[in-house]
């Protein structure tokens, strides 16, 4: 059954979506709603409002019917096509301008692609008035120009309307004390405009050699940025590549370890960091002791770097730049000697003139597996949950096969989705161009009249082999946390290098740096959204109180506003029963949990452990001391994952209560229905029956309530996420505040079979404490759950309770301004935003 019509409203030329329930069945005319809020109207069309519902009577318009489809997104992608199509900037109709009370910074044809949803919303106002419709230049830019385009007009609107509330001049209190609360909103949101750095950011990961910096260059178009895998280099050191958003410089924020840190690597007998030593000091250091590194010149120098603990580096050229910084990221194997990047803790690199493909992201640039510097380990867990989405880089040969990425992924997969916020997995295989044509023909066997070529032929077509292959391995993966999983194949010496005879788009390049224009793109948009929203909220409190000259309203106010608390009352209630219902399950989950983990640890660190041995059992004794030493975690040189006890204790808890909170907290934004988003959302102090006329004070006051209670939702729903990546992971680090005195314990037994002394040591604190140990996880875990519901509920409550007072301020016989035209504007450009 088709459920919407993509149609042309002929009094308008307006190519619209319709509910086919809208129809009249020759479908050369329609039933249109009456409402002046374009808001309703979007309401409507989605619910497929039935047009004898309400109080007005609904007008037949004369449409030209073009097709019908399943699913309301279907519609309005043929809309947006058509409406593209017809409004091409080669058209030379005469264009129509309004009368605008805005300052004329901005170009008329900048503003027309809102004058023409403008003239939509006149039209559903004042039937029968027949208007031209104005060309919409803006669909002949990038959807990013268009948003910035509405930014601006937004901001002049604001920007005049703080001028002129500025110029109003009263002694009555009441007039004074709403100036005031108007203007501290707009300077609000300008604060807001400025401070918000909302960011996204995509981890890097793959091991030394693969082209992972090789990739990242090439995509940023920056010639050795980050410094190969070839000759011994490569980057050693946690290192963020954004935006520089404030200057045209390059420039590196270093922060480095301390002193007493640097002196502890570098005496302590059982961890010391020999590589580290020598990268820094050169051949030959890792044989001398602190005393002696001490007389070294470089010792000085060294020193007198990490008193100032951060250090920035900053250069108008990139030449000069690269090389400055190249010291405090790069390992050089085959030339020790001279390298920082053993002192660095973190590093921030800001690159100029690169908003299209950065401004709202950070690429973390994780060093590969088994890389020098895990000394770290700390950041490098705290950085994998904050990855919105991974890229898991591998030369394509070993794409398939290497134990590495695959390792990586699956470490990784509890704190990136459940314990993290990663929607996207992206598995990109580099190196496609580097291919002998004769052996793969030989070894692909095709049949039938499949026939390579060219070398260009069978890079193709092994490219399309490992997408195959890679999705497949990933659907078994997805299992176990709900993200989107995609495979690029790519080339980035094929991209810059034309004579390699791939086109560019072959390299798959253009494809990520369209992921990072897209990404920025949704995000940029979404921050507009907010601004504009809100901005539409102090208009409409401004309107209500233009409105509000009758002391006769006092009395429906007071009404409105009881009405108003026992909604918030009544809503508050139904979420506090929403979260309650999460609650029991969670608890039931982790009570099974508990008793599994109970039953099964010993066996459970029997088998990490003995997984971990080396086949002749040779050094494995220092690999378990580090690891008792560190609290339970270490990543062994060499091997493709770390080495986690906590997470393997805390592994029948996750087990038995993945799945419910992966729907509880869906990293995806989908509706599970038991997602406490989905709660959220619901809440409302508004009912959906009440409707008042446009020319309503309680009209524009319901309007400021509803965007308020949008801005809240949103502030909330950052913060879930936040508190759930600590409600997932306080299993785990319940489990290893409990462990800690035994580890502390195990660590330092030596001497004759210390190795088994420290096993011992371990499984008898672990009997120990099984009992108590798993259940204060759960206990914490439920704790953390019922102070995330008393946040959410407080911050509805008083936010909401806050804005119902200042609608609902006492009656005053001045007024403002009217600024009825300039909401228009605002629900225009609203519109534009939902596309």
């Amino acid at each position: 059954m088709t459920m919407y019509a993509v149609v042309t409203l002929q009094d308008s030329d307006e190519v619209m979506v319709a509910p086919t329930n809208w129809l009249i069945e020759d479908k050369k005319q329609c039933y249109w709603p009456p409402f002046r809020s374009i808001e309703k109207y979007l309401e409507a069309v989605r619910n497929r409002l039935e047009p004898s519902t309400g109080g007005k009577p609904w007008e037949k318009l004369a449409i030209l019917f073009h097709s019908e489809y399943d699913t309301y997104k279907q519609a309005k992608k043929k809309q947006a096509a058509m409406s593209e199509k017809k409004e091409q900037p080669a058209k030379t109709k005469k264009q129509v301008t309004e009368t605008s009370p805005l300052p004329p910074v901005l170009s008329q044809s900048a503003l027309s692609g809102i004058s023409s949803h403008g003239s939509l919303a006149k039209n559903m106002v004042n039937k029968g008035i027949k208007r031209k419709r104005e060309p919409d230049d803006l669909n002949a830019s990038t959807k990013l120009d268009s948003d910035m385009f509405i930014l601006k007009m937004v901001k002049q609107i604001m920007a005049e309307v703080n001028t002129r509330i500025q110029n109003i001049n009263s002694t009555v209190q009441t007039t004074t004390e709403q100036k005031n609360n108007i203007l501290d909103a707009i300077a609000k949101m300008d604060d807001m405009d400025r401070d918000n750095k909302r960011k996204k950011t995509i981890g890097v990961f793959g091991k030394t050699g693969e082209g992972k910096s090789f990739l990242l260059n090439t995509i940023l178009g920056l010639d050795y940025l980050l410094p190969s895998g070839s000759f011994g280099a490569c980057t050693s050191v946690i290192t963020q590549v954004e935006a520089n958003l404030t200057d045209s410089n390059y420039t590196a924020e270093i922060e480095l370890i301390s002193k007493e840190e640097w002196e502890n690597e570098i005496a302590s007998e059982d961890s010391r960091n020999e590589e580290g030593i020598t990268a820094v000091f050169g051949a030959d250091a890792d044989n001398k002791t602190l005393k002696e590194l001490k007389e070294d010149d470089k010792y000085a120098e060294i020193d007198n770097l990490l008193s100032a603990i951060n250090k920035t580096i900053s250069h108008t050229e990139f030449s000069e730049f690269k090389d400055e910084v190249a010291r405090y990221i790069q390992h050089n194997a085959s030339n020790p000697g001279g390298c920082y990047w053993p002192l660095v803790k973190r590093l921030t690199i800001k690159i100029p003139d690169c908003h299209e493909l950065l401004e709202h992201i950070v690429l973390l640039d994780i060093p590969g597996t088994g890389d020098c510097n895990k000394i770290r380990d700390d950041l490098w867990k705290t950085k994998l949950s904050e990855c919105s989405s991974v890229w898991v880089v591998s030369d394509i040969n070993r794409a398939i096969t290497d134990r590495d990425p695959w390792g990586i992924i699956q470490h990784c997969i509890q704190d990136l989705g459940p314990g993290g916020e990663c929607k996207n997995i992206s598995f990109i295989c580099t190196r496609t161009d580097v291919i002998n044509p004769n052996e793969y023909i030989r070894s692909v066997h095709l049949s039938g009249d499949k026939i390579l070529i060219s070398k260009t032929e069978c890079i193709l077509h092994r490219n399309n082999r490992a997408k195959t292959v890679l999705k497949k391995k990933f659907e078994i993966m997805k299992k176990k946390g709900r993200f989107i999983a995609d495979v690029f194949t790519v080339s980035s010496k094929a991209y810059l290098d034309k004579n390699l005879h791939l086109e560019p788009i072959k390299t798959e390049i253009p494809k990520l740096q369209e992921v990072l224009k897209k990404t920025n793109m949704r995000i940029n948009r979404e921050l507009i959204r907010d601004y504009v929203n809100e901005a539409k909220g102090v208009l409409s409190f401004i309107q209500s109180i233009q409105l509000d000259t009758d002391e006769k309203m006092v009395e429906t106010k007071g009404i409105v506003h009881k009405n108003l608390e026992e909604n918030l009352a009544k809503a508050l209630k139904e979420l506090g029963c929403v979260f309650d219902s999460l609650y029991n399950i969670i608890n039931q989950r982790l009570s099974k949990g508990v008793e599994k983990s109970v039953k099964l640890c010993i066996d459970t660190k029997n088998a990490m452990i003995a997984s971990a041995a080396p086949n002749d059992r040779r050094g494995f004794h220092k690999i378990l001391q580090a690891l008792y030493k560190n609290k339970g975690w270490y990543w062994p040189k060499n091997r493709d994952a770390p080495l986690d006890l906590n997470m393997c204790l805390a592994k029948h808890m996750h087990d038995n209560i993945d799945d419910e909170f992966n729907l509880i907290f869906p990293v995806d934004d989908s509706k599970t229905g038991m997602s406490v988003q989905e709660g959220i959302d619901k809440f409302s102090i508004i009912q959906s029956g009440t409707a008042y006329l446009s020319s309503s004070m309680l009209y524009h006051m319901e309007n400021f309530i509803k965007t308020e209670e949008t801005k809240v939702k949103t502030l909330l729903k950052r913060e879930v996420v936040q508190k759930k990546k600590k409600i997932y992971s306080s299993i785990k680090t319940t489990i290893q505040n409990q462990m800690t005195a035994g580890y502390e314990q195990a660590a330092k037994l030596k001497g004759n079979k210390a190795m088994k002394k420290r096993e011992k040591k371990i499984t008898e604190t672990i009997e120990q404490l099984k009992h108590t140990m798993f259940k204060a996880a759960k206990k914490e875990v439920l704790n953390q759950f019922k102070d995330l519901k008393e946040d959410v509920c407080k911050t509805l409550e008083s936010e909401l309770k806050r804005s119902v007072e200042i609608s609902l301020s006492q009656t005053t016989k001045t007024t403002l301004m009217d600024v009825s035209r300039e909401i228009e504007k605002l629900e225009a450009a609203i519109w534009k935003l939902s596309d």
